[in-house]
């Protein structure tokens, strides 16, 4: 099993979709489950509307049950060292606007209920 090892990034045929993980073939017999979370970092409603049976997919080995040949993996991990994110630089006042305008709603409100009774 020189070729399977916590921490590598292998690629593996997907066998079995369900709606809480995809199951993937990987080398020497090993068979390892992507669970949705670890699809990706965005809300995932549906694996079959990304994946379909038989598709080839790059996962990185996070665990492994050497007693039962199962494997965790994760795909949203593949090349996320790549992906980090960039700081997101702040603009504008932040909440200010939001105090400025509040009484000005509020105002607004009041007249329209008013003019409702």
């Amino acid at each position: 099993m020189d070729s399977i090892k916590v921490g590598k990034i292998v690629e593996g045929q997907i066998t079995g979709i369900t709606k809480y993980g995809v199951f993937v073939s990987l080398e020497d017999n090993y068979v390892g489950m992507v669970h949705i979370s670890e699809v990706s970092n965005k809300f995932v409603s549906d694996l079959n509307d990304d994946f379909k049976i038989g598709d080839i997919v790059r996962v990185k080995v996070l665990s492994i049950d050497e007693d039962k040949l199962q494997v965790k993996l994760s795909i949203k991990k593949v090349g996320a060292a790549a992906r980090k994110r960039k700081k997101i630089e702040e603009s504008g006042s932040g909440f200010e606007v939001l105090k400025d305008k509040l009484p000005i709603w509020v105002d607004e409100k009041i007249k329209e209920l008013e003019k409702n009774d």
